[in-house]
């Protein structure tokens, strides 16, 4: 008779076979679908998909899209400079005797700037004046007695010559001793002063730079496309580079030819109002209008989301809801950007949290001043977030 083999049970293999018997009965009571449990999130509350919690809504900003003219500009770095500049050069030889002005000073047209030691010109002009006097004398002389044919007409001729001569000999006198007198030849502002008292200076040695700062000119080269888009006493806007000041030019000149190098066209914009302070060789960001849109949709230029190379904005529903919406962008300015394509005047855009928005994200619109913060926020400051 065969004797049934004794199975001997260790502790530990025990204790495993009892572990999953009770993971398999755990399984079967909940086979079937015992929802509740799965419906809770963490702690019990309420969950969303997979159990995870509920997002509260995102609290948003919003504007409407409205109507409004916006244009386009051509934009360029310019150097601005006087209308009117002048390197001042001696124009005789001699000893600076009393310098009259400085630099920075302002002059008027004809004031004087500089004296020069005229001693010697004024000996030279006397001199000068004293030839023609004798020889106008000797012309008198000599007329009477041609009166009586007592001189032949060659030797009246050539007095006649030698006394002209004369004359302009002394005016040249004259025209030289007023250049020891150096005056302003318009009015305007000492940049450069050359030179100091006691110094020697010669015909041509540089004196002085005096620059007309009113009005201040701006000088771009524009695309020829854009030729005919531009017309003397345009408007232009322009920013200093160094401290953000905004001027208000206009177009003075259009050139009438194109720098065939570049296919440019010079314009010239002048600057006649300006704050103190602002100079000659100050840069500036010029904007010039080459095209306007009346009538075009608007949204605010912070609205716009680049996302995955799409441009897209975030239109309030019913001021629960955010959908997202590619649209497409035409002109833009500092503060708007026109939508061609996307948004129609009247809907709500999200200006404010739209960069934690997806399609479908429940939202909470901000009333009263929040809203009214959020929107008039600078788009440096305000993030998007």
């Amino acid at each position: 008779m065969r004797s049934t083999p004794q199975v001997r049970w260790c502790p530990g293999a025990l204790a495993a076979v009892l572990t999953l018997g009770a993971a398999l009965a755990l399984a079967g009571c909940n086979k079937g679908g015992d929802t509740a449990g799965a419906a809770q999130g963490p702690g019990g509350g309420p969950g969303g998909p997979n159990g995870a919690p509920k997002q509260p809504p995102i609290p948003v900003a919003v504007v409407a899209a409205n109507t409004g003219e916006i244009s386009s500009y051509y934009t360029a770095t310019a150097t601005l400079a006087a209308e009117k500049e002048a390197a001042m050069l001696c124009r005789v030889s001699g000893v600076v005797k009393q310098l009259l002005c400085e630099e920075g000073d302002i002059v008027a047209e004809g004031a004087p700037m500089l004296l020069i030691d005229n001693n010697e010109y004024q000996y030279l002009l006397e001199q000068r004046s004293a030839e023609r006097a004798d020889l106008e004398a000797r012309m008198e002389r000599l007329t009477r007695m041609k009166e009586q044919d007592l001189v032949s007409a060659e030797e009246f001729e050539t007095l006649q010559n030698n006394v002209a001569k004369a004359k302009a000999a002394e005016e040249m006198a004259r025209l030289n001793l007023s250049y020891t007198r150096v005056t302003a030849p318009f009015s305007g502002r000492v940049v450069t002063r050359n030179i100091d008292e006691g110094q020697t200076v010669n015909v041509g040695t540089p004196l002085f730079v005096l620059s007309d700062f009113t009005p201040l000119l701006a000088r771009v080269h524009v695309p020829a496309k854009e030729f005919n888009l531009l017309k003397p006493d345009q408007p232009v806007d322009l920013t200093l580079e160094s401290n953000g000041t905004r001027l208000r030019g206009r177009i003075k000149l259009v050139s009438p030819t194109i720098d065939p190098t570049s296919g440019t066209i010079k314009v010239t914009i002048e600057i006649v109002n300006y704050p103190a302070g602002v100079r000659p060789g100050d840069f500036a960001q010029v904007s010039i209008v080459t095209e306007q849109r009346p009538g075009s949709t608007l949204v605010p230029k912070v609205a716009l989301v680049n996302d995955r190379g799409e441009q897209v904005v975030y239109v309030s529903q019913a001021d629960t809801t955010a959908e997202r919406r590619v649209v497409e962008i035409g002109f833009q300015d500092d503060k708007n950007a026109e939508i061609k394509q996307g948004v129609t005047v009247g809907e709500k855009v999200v200006v404010k949290g739209q960069r934690s928005l997806k399609h479908g994200s429940a939202i909470k619109v901000l009333t009263g001043e929040e809203n009214t913060q959020a929107t008039e926020a600078k788009p440096a400051s305000a993030d998007g977030s």
